[in-house]
C-alpha cells in the first residue's frame, strides 16, 4: 500500500517558507547540514512528557557517564514540538540529530527523505535485540520501502477503564469483551444510580490527536471509514454518521460536564477523583491510576476496546525516535537511541524510580519481567493484548487507502482531522447537530479525495 508523495500539509508548508525566509532577514541561516551537533555531542528535539523528562535526567549520569557524548536536550510541549521538528526536518536544516516523532509522522517523514534509515544499524547492534519490539511497533514505524525508520520509546493501545467497586455495588458485570451499546447501558445504569459520579469520561476536545482518536475508533467498529479505498470521502455515509451520534449522544448524556473542552488530562483527573465510572482512552493511563498516591489504586478494572463489527477496536500510538537526515552524527544519534529504547534502559528506570514508570508498550521482555508484571499486574497483559491486536492496515470491515486506526496516514490529516474536531466538539456543546457537522466535515474531506483520487 503505497501513499503518493503530496504537497506539504499547510502547517509544514507554513513553518518551511518562514525557515526559509530567515537568512533573508538575518543573514544567518546555516541551511542543510547547518549548526546542528557534532564530535561527541547530540541534540535532541523532544516531547515533554514525564517519561521523556526522567529520561533527560538519566541521561547524564548513566549514558554520557559511559560513552562521553554529551546530549543537549530541547524539551517541548507536544504541539510545539511538532511545529519544530517540522520546521527543521522539512528544511533539512540539521539542527537536531534525534527527534520524538509518533507513528503518524514517520511514515510520511520517511517518504519524503527526511529521515535516515536504521537498518544497517539494527543489523549491527545485536544487543538491542530488534526482534523484541513489538510486532505493530515495528510495523508502524517502517516506510514504504520497508526500511526502518524509528524505533519506540514506549506505546500505546486503547481500552476501557472501570470501577470495579461501583459496578459491584450496583450488580452490574463488564462483559469480557464488551460492546458499545452495553458501555452505554452501564452508563445509563450508573449515571441513575450514583449522585456524584458521571457514567463515562470520552475526549471531547477538540484535536485530531484529541477526540477524533476515540471516535475514529468508534467510525471503525461500527463500519465507517474517513475514505474509501478509491479516495472517496465517506464522513457522511450512514455508518459514520451512526458512530459519531451514538459518541455525541453517550458523553452528552452520561458522560463528563463540560465534555467539549474535556481531553486525556481532563478524563485523567475526573477518573482519579472519583467523579467518573468508565474511561475509554490510552493504555498508557493506567500507570497513573494505579500509581501508588492514587485515591482509585486498586479500585480499578479494565477491558477490551468496546467493539460492534470488528474483532479488535484498540488503537496504536508511539512515541518513538527519528533520526534527521540531515545530521552530520548519525552514528552516534543511533547510540543514543539504541541506549534509550534498550531493555537496559527499562531496567535503570524501574530500579532508580520505579517499575510502573518505566516506557513500557514497545517490548515483549517488559511482559515477561517479574518486577513490571508484579508492578503493573492489574493492567500489563491486557496493554500487550490491547497493541498486539491493533491493525493499523486493516482497522474497519472495508479496505482503507491508508494506514492508521486512529488517523489517516497522509500529511493532510493534521489539518482535516483538526477542523472536523471542531465540528464534532461544537454538536457535543448543543451548538450543532451531527448531521450539520458531518455535512461540514465530508466538504472538508473532499477537497482532500479530489487530489487523491485516481491514486494508489
Amino acid at each position: 500500500m503505497r501513499i503518493p508523495s503530496r504537497r506539504r500539509p499547510r502547517a509544514i508548508a507554513v513553518a518551511a517558507a518562514g525557515t526559509l525566509l530567515a537568512p533573508l532577514l538575518s543573514g544567518c541561516w546555516t541551511g542543510a547540514g547547518g549548526a546542528g551537533s557534532g564530535g561527541d555531542s547530540l541534540n535532541v528535539l523532544m516531547v515533554n512528557n514525564p517519561q521523556m523528562v526522567e529520561l533527560q535526567k538519566l541521561t547524564r549520569d548513566h549514558f554520557t557517564e559511559e560513552t562521553g557524548i554529551t546530549v543537549n536536550f530541547t524539551v517541548l510541549p507536544e504541539n510545539d514540538v511538532r511545529d519544530r521538528i517540522s520546521q527543521d526536518f522539512a528544511n533539512q536544516a540539521g539542527q537536531y540529530d534525534v527527534a520524538t516523532l509518533s507513528n503518524y509522522e514517520i511514515p510520511i517523514y520517511a517518504r519524503n527523505g527526511w529521515l535516515h534509515e536504521m537498518d544497517e544499524y539494527v543489523a549491527e547492534d545485536t544487543a538491542f535485540d530488534q526482534e523484541d519490539i513489538l510486532e505493530p511497533m515495528r510495523q508502524s514505524l517502517t516506510g514504504d520501502d520497508g526500511k526502518l525508520y524509528g524505533q519506540p520509546f514506549y506505546g500505546e493501545s486503547s481500552f476501557l477503564m472501570y470501577r470495579k467497586d461501583i459496578l459491584d455495588k450496583h450488580g452490574l458485570t463488564m462483559p469480557e469483551k464488551p460492546t458499545w451499546q452495553e458501555v452505554a447501558d452501564l452508563a445509563a445504569r450508573i449515571d441513575d444510580g450514583e449522585r456524584d459520579m458521571q457514567g463515562i469520561c470520552l475526549r471531547g476536545l477538540p484535536g485530531w490527536g484529541e477526540s477524533m482518536a476515540p471516535l475514529t475508533t468508534v467510525v471503525n467498529t461500527m463500519g465507517g471509514t474517513w475514505f474509501d479505498e478509491d479516495w472517496n470521502a465517506r464522513l457522511d455515509s450512514p455508518e459514520f454518521e451512526k458512530a459519531t451520534k451514538f459518541y455525541v449522544d453517550l458523553v452528552r448524556s452520561h458522560g463528563q460536564s463540560g465534555a467539549a473542552q474535556s481531553g486525556f488530562a481532563e478524563c485523567l483527573n475526573n477518573m482519579t477523583q472519583g467523579k467518573t465510572a468508565m474511561w475509554y482512552d490510552a493504555t498508557s493511563a493506567a500507570g497513573s491510576l494505579e500509581a501508588d498516591d492514587s485515591p482509585v489504586k486498586g479500585k480499578l478494572g479494565y477491558a477490551p476496546a468496546p467493539v460492534e463489527e470488528t474483532e479488535s477496536a484498540g488503537w496504536l500510538y508511539t512515541w518513538a525516535w527519528g533520526i534527521q537526515n540531515a545530521s552530520r552524527n548519525t552514528d552516534k544519534a543511533w547510540e543514543f537511541i539504541s541506549w534509550a529504547s534498550s531493555k537496559e534502559y527499562e531496567q535503570l528506570v524501574g530500579e532508580e524510580i520505579g517499575w510502573s514508570n518505566i516506557p513500557a508498550g514497545k517490548r515483549a521482555s517488559t511482559y515477561e519481567n517479574p518486577d513490571y508484571r508484579a508492578e503493573a499486574s492489574a493492567f500489563q497483559e491486557m496493554t500487550r493484548e490491547a497493541i498486539e491486536q491493533a491493525r493499523p492496515t486493516d482497522p474497519g470491515v472495508q479496505p482503507r487507502p491508508a494506514p492508521g486506526i486512529q488517523f489517516v496516514g497522509i500529511p493532510e490529516f493534521t489539518d482535516l482531522g483538526t477542523e472536523v474536531s471542531q465540528e464534532i466538539s461544537a454538536a457535543i456543546a448543543g451548538r450543532q447537530s451531527v448531521e450539520s457537522a458531518l455535512k461540514k466535515a465530508q466538504d472538508l474531506a473532499e477537497q482532500i479525495s479530489e487530489e487523491y483520487e485516481g491514486r494508489s
